[in-house]
């Protein structure tokens, strides 16, 4: 008698973020909260005089609107940025932005151990493909993963001398 194999359960594997990239974050939320009080200081002052402008009343709106929609996407990429396996799809979520991959369509998997770098390759020219971003601790995880959903899928690595070889050839 065959057993079934339970299917594979989902994972989840957050970004990466370097410090510049927490910096810019933190930068455009300061920028955003910057606006949001420049624009009440402003509308404040707006609402004791001559309120009938329109063009004024969509100015203030419009700033808000802006200040609010950029710290919103912001912390949305601090929250979401995630690749996600499931057991038919990768897919990579940037904040509000998401990108899926079926599973099938994947070809390879190197890891470039001298730029510390993972890459999921969809064809075998390695014209497509896209760089996983995630701690380089859960590479073998990620890799495991992805061939238990795909067996086909193709796993190799580069050293870091044979990467500066590479570059020398070019």
């Amino acid at each position: 008698m065959e057993t079934l194999q339970p299917a594979p359960t989902e994972k989840r594997y957050r970004f990466k973020f370097s410090p510049l990239m927490y910096a810019l974050i933190a930068l455009g939320l300061a920028l955003s909260a910057a606006g949001i009080g420049l624009t009440t200081w402003q509308f404040a002052g707006f609402l004791g005089g001559d309120i009938s402008s329109v063009y004024e009343w969509m100015k203030y709106i419009l700033l808000y609107l802006v200040s609010v929609l950029l710290a919103v996407l912001l912390t949305a990429m601090l929250i979401r940025s995630q690749y996600k396996v499931d057991a038919k799809y990768l897919t990579m979520q940037f904040g509000l932005i998401r990108s899926k991959y079926e599973i099938s369509s994947i070809y390879s998997v190197h890891y470039f151990r001298g730029a510390r770098k993972l890459a999921v390759y969809f064809d075998d020219f390695k014209t497509k493909y896209i760089v996983i971003v995630v701690k380089e601790v859960w590479f073998d995880d990620f890799v495991r993963a992805l061939t238990e959903r795909n067996e086909r899928i193709a796993f190799s690595f580069s050293t870091a001398e044979e990467e500066a070889e590479f570059k020398r050839k070019k």
